[in-house]
């Protein structure tokens, strides 16, 4: 028995778009409601959302047994982070704030065993081996692992090309961030950030790799879409509550001051 098939890392070597949304919400109960939208990808967030690796691994479990596929964003690169979580059975990962051609190698060996790699050997305890019932985990595990790295600023816009060259599975841009970065705080719409964005996507592109991004935009959506993109995440859980509870209050409240009214 080998190391389970990375469906979504497969998708994404095809050159088949896959669909995202972003969990933030920090709840397994909420992860499974989304997983059941039929989004391709889910990620739950541990950089800007309160999860640490039990909550992540709670609501890996749950997306598991959906249709998407689950994707974790780590908080920092750090290769003992890493280590925990795929042990603790997460594939495909994304990690943050890359800004050069040898945090993106230095990661790239902390997803693969030695001597490809530095990953510590563990998994006959872990439950991505499913605690030792798959003998061959260590010899299949690599391949099946997702690396997807962030780069979001300018050091990791102009260290793009040597990013590319690592064995990286994809790279991410990052629009909040690239913006302030860029001078643009707030507006990832500003002119110079879309160029810069578009940019970054079709070198990504033209170098082999699936490039990814998140952005709430229609428009934006299909724009990164006609440039490449191969993993679009196009909403968030937490905007899609907060909008939806407050369109639902300010609906109410029209209600009750129009019978207010008419009693008047």
């Amino acid at each position: 028995m080998s190391a389970p098939t990375n469906t979504f890392k497969a998708a994404l070597k095809a050159g088949e778009p896959q669909l995202g949304c972003w969990l933030a919400l920090a709840d397994a109960y909420a992860a499974e409601v989304v997983s059941t939208a039929g989004f391709d990808w889910l990620l739950v967030d541990g950089e800007h959302a309160p999860n640490d690796l039990r909550s992540t691994l709670e609501q890996i479990r749950v997306v598991e047994a959906s249709d998407s596929h689950p994707v974790a964003r780590l908080p920092i690169g750090e290769t003992w982070m890493i280590k925990q979580y795929l042990d603790a059975g997460v594939q495909s990962i994304l990690v943050p704030m890359v800004e050069s051609g040898q945090q993106a190698e230095d990661l790239v060996r902390a997803v693969r065993y030695p001597p490809a790699g530095v990953r510590g050997v563990g998994s006959s305890l872990a439950r991505v081996s499913r605690f030792g019932a798959i003998p061959n985990y260590l010899t299949t595990a690599d391949e099946q692992i997702c690396l997807l790295v962030q780069v979001e600023n300018r050091l990791g816009l102009e260290a793009l090309g040597d990013i590319l060259e690592t064995d990286i599975d994809g790279v991410f841009i990052g629009p909040a961030d690239l913006a302030a970065d860029l001078g643009h705080l707030g507006n990832a719409d500003h002119p110079l950030v879309v160029s810069a964005i578009m940019d970054a996507l079709a070198r990504i592109v033209d170098a082999g790799k699936a490039a990814g991004i998140l952005t709430l935009d229609p428009e934006m959506q299909k724009k990164c879409v006609d440039q490449g993109a191969t993993f679009l995440a196009t909403d968030i859980d937490v905007t899609l509550l907060a909008k939806a509870s407050r369109s639902a209050a300010k609906s109410g409240a029209a209600i009750l001051s129009n019978a207010s009214n008419q009693a008047s």
